[in-house]
């Protein structure tokens, strides 16, 4: 996994974050028995992934693969095959 850095950029880890802290607030007031405080929380992991979306159109996320490398990543993978 560490070879493909699979969603190490900032747009990830900002969603990830914003919606941890909405999860951890969804959970706290769900242990309270606070119905209102729950759906804010949860409004808050909605959040974290309209940031991480956003930050990800504003180039801030992994760049799209070429077609070469694609080709090349087929290419490899039929000559590796018994």
């Amino acid at each position: 996994m560490a070879g493909s850095a699979h969603g190490h950029t900032p747009a990830a880890w900002t969603g990830v974050t914003i919606s941890f802290i909405g999860f951890c607030i969804a959970g706290v007031f769900m242990v309270a028995a606070n119905p209102l405080g729950f759906w804010a929380g949860m409004v808050v992991v909605l959040l974290g992934g309209v940031v991480g979306l956003a930050m990800k159109m504003a180039g801030l996320g992994m760049p799209k693969e070429s077609e070469a490398s694609v080709q090349a990543r087929a290419a490899a993978a039929a000559q590796s095959a018994p």
